[in-house]
């Protein structure tokens, strides 16, 4: 391992990022009808005439892409062309937005009473924002904001209307549509619907592309969709969805148009205010149906507080230069743009990596509030608690020492970080726990969980009426919502923890046997972080010079020596990554012993978390967080990718088939046992 090539990593202090500027500050000094009504004339890409939705919808229909499909469609089904462009009619129909100012200044008006009472302050960067205007006026954009919250598409088009840039066009799930109501609403605020899945029906797949692509070369709007393709259950970067990607790449790497700026987006929420709902999501409490009577019932939360919001637009990246020297455009000129055609090698994998260097950008634009650093303290405390069977909480001073050490560490690692400095640390401290007091107890300075409150983690308290495993649930909403705030720096901190949890597992203190440690943990987790394909070196490196910079770490020629000082950050770090760790154990030790011959990928999950919650009140397990569905499908995901379980074709659906052999062998390598060594007693 060439260690030394570390040394010139840049600095990740040295990133210089843009100033805030709270939005909220002039609603709440003038009138909100005054703002709906403003004059708003935004600056189209090279002054294009604005086009109507109907006019939008004709070219599509006219396009050469969508008649070749027809006829493809129309000869495969034997149905007649014109019922076929019907067909393709309506679905347009049920797709296409249909985006109204008054609609818009609608929303304005709403949204700026109900921003003013949920949230102290929306902050963006305007710098961002007159880079994002530029690029408009030059190049087709794509926006792709982080996804963490319904509020999140609602909030950008707000933004935008505020700071006169022009409106996107929203690429929305279907399960908005069936809201009465607020469906036709966010249509007529610039949402197009879209299935969540539509597999092979190509008149689907061809409609759509054709008509992002039709908005996005001749640039009548900013095109905006999430890149995760879904919204965020544990305020963790989700694995790139790549459909869109490829299609609103698709028109520069055929020559249609000359670039395509996109715009990552970070979005970073103080308190979430579907906390609670994710937590129960995970567990496996089926979500609300969206509708308009749930929205109205909801209207209780605008009696809550919750904090701040930070939005940072970060900087337009040229397709073009991201493709140059790695796809070579000219094969598109081999056959008719017209023609649909699956991507080559070449083409998937730059649209991979460009989605995860996208994802990465997002996260690193994140703003970390010190809540974040203060819940991940308060679960590493949680969690010894329940190690020692105690139920102690933590003193608020030494919280507030751990939280001021854990903030000057991540500033180290780059973390983007919105701690006031000019406050004593004691009351931003105190700030961020009354802010968050429903997942938080303080009593005569102690700080705990809520979860303390009832019995201990293994069931209820002696005098409790609650059974076992309702309490459970209730303690596991808790915690499940702290580490929702925890994840959101776990990108800062992912890859030094990686390295923290390989010194632990490796057999030795070699460099060579660190680094075949961080692979195979790198390896394994690549479901559950965003750790870009291909670039194991230079995160085993960017993790060696973060923990040697902050004196954790020397190394020698052959060997990595842990500093006096470097025992307590590497076992903060390796305690973050612990609950992933015990996660894909359990998954593990419930495939080798409970897993039937019959057992289908749909069954999966509650059998696990049946397996699961008799362990946890067993009190065999440390980590309530291994209840997670999110944690269970990506480890699932990672056993699938590494050939240890695979599916089977059944007789109504695919069966999952395990591999006992090396499940147990990958368990073993994850508890820091080498694979030849087999352990004697029950693993749990």
């Amino acid at each position: 391992m060439a260690v030394n090539a570390l040394y010139s990593h840049r600095d990740p202090m040295l990133k210089k990022r843009d100033d805030f500027e709270d939005i909220l500050e002039e609603r709440r000094n003038s009138s909100d009808l005054k703002y709906a009504l403003r004059c708003y004339t935004p600056v189209l890409y090279k002054g294009v005439t604005p086009c109507t939705s109907s006019m939008l919808k004709s070219m599509v229909l006219q396009s050469d892409q969508l008649h070749y499909v027809i006829n493809q469609v129309s000869k495969e089904t034997g149905k007649a062309t014109d019922d076929v462009k019907e067909e393709a009619s309506a679905i347009l129909e049920e797709m296409a937005q249909c985006l109204q100012l008054s609609t818009v200044r609608f929303f304005a008006f709403t949204l700026t009473k109900a921003f003013k009472t949920l949230f102290r302050s929306i902050c963006v960067n305007e710098d961002g924002i007159q880079r994002l205007q530029q690029a408009i006026q030059e190049h087709p954009v794509v926006l792709l904001p982080s996804h963490r919250s319904y509020m999140d598409f609602l909030l950008m088009s707000y933004i935008l209307y505020t700071y006169d840039v022009a409106l996107p066009v929203i690429a929305a799930g279907m399960d908005f549509m069936g809201m009465k109501f607020v469906g036709e609403m966010l249509r007529m605020s610039g949402a197009f619907f879209i299935r969540r899945s539509f597999g092979g029906d190509k008149l689907y797949w061809a409609l759509f592309s054709e008509y992002v692509k039709t908005m996005l070369k001749n640039g009548f709007a900013p095109v905006e969709f999430f890149l995760e393709g879904t919204r965020s259950r544990t305020s963790k970067s989700l694995t790139p969805k790549l459909g869109l990607l490829n299609i609103v790449m698709d028109p520069f790497l055929k020559g249609e148009v000359f670039d395509v700026n996109v715009v990552p987006v970070s979005i970073s929420y103080e308190r979430v205010l579907e906390e609670t709902l994710y937590a129960r999501e995970l567990l496996g409490i089926p979500k609300p149906k969206e509708s308009t009577s749930g929205l109205f019932k909801a209207r209780k939360i605008l009696s809550e507080d919750f904090g701040s919001i930070h939005v940072y637009f970060g900087q337009p990246v040229s397709v073009r230069s991201l493709a140059q020297g790695k796809v070579n455009r000219c094969q598109f000129n081999l056959v008719p743009r017209h023609i649909p055609r699956r991507p080559g090698e070449d083409i998937a994998s730059f649209v991979n990596d460009s989605a995860y260097g996208l994802v990465r950008a997002q996260e690193e634009n994140m703003v970390l509030k010190p809540w974040v650093l203060v819940a991940s303290l308060l679960l590493q405390h949680h969690h010894q608690n329940q190690a020692a069977g105690q139920k102690r909480g933590i003193a608020l001073g030494e919280l507030t020492a751990q939280a001021v050490w854990l903030r000057d560490l991540s500033r180290q690692y780059g973390a983007f970080l919105h701690w006031p400095d000019h406050i004593p640390p004691s009351e931003v401290v105190s700030s961020s726990l009354t802010l968050h007091r429903g997942l938080v107890r303080v009593c005569e300075e102690k700080v705990q969980l809520a979860v303390e409150q009832a019995g201990g983690p293994a069931g209820p308290g002696p005098h409790s009426s609650v059974a076992p495993e309702e309490e459970l649930l209730s303690q596991a909403v808790i915690v499940l919502s702290c580490a929702s705030y925890r994840n959101q720096a776990l990108h800062v901190f992912v890859r030094p923890a990686l390295l923290a949890l390989a010194i632990h597992t490796a057999s030795s203190n070699q460099k060579q046997e660190v680094f075949n440690s961080f692979s195979f943990l790198r390896n394994m987790f690549s479901n559950e972080f965003i750790l870009c394909p291909g670039a194991t070196v230079q995160d085993f490196e960017e993790a060696c010079y973060l923990l040697v910079k902050t004196g954790a770490l020397q190394f020698t020629q052959q060997e990595v020596l842990v500093t006096e000082r470097g025992h307590s950050t590497l076992a903060f770090l390796s305690s973050m990554l612990d609950p992933f760790l015990q996660g894909y154990q359990v998954v593990c030790r419930f495939l080798c012993e409970e897993a039937t011959e019959t057992l289908t990928e749909k069954q999966f999950i509650p059998a696990v978390r049946k397996f699961i919650k008799k362990h946890l009140l067993a009190g065999r397990l440390r980590y309530m967080e291994v209840l997670s569905s999110d944690l269970q499908k990506n480890s699932l995901a990672a056993l699938l990718r590494l050939g240890a379980v695979w599916k089977m074709k059944g007789v109504e659906q695919e069966m999952l088939k395990v591999n006992k052999v090396m499940v147990n062998s990958l368990e073993d390598t994850l508890g820091g046992k080498l694979p030849t060594q087999k352990a004697a007693v029950a693993r749990l």
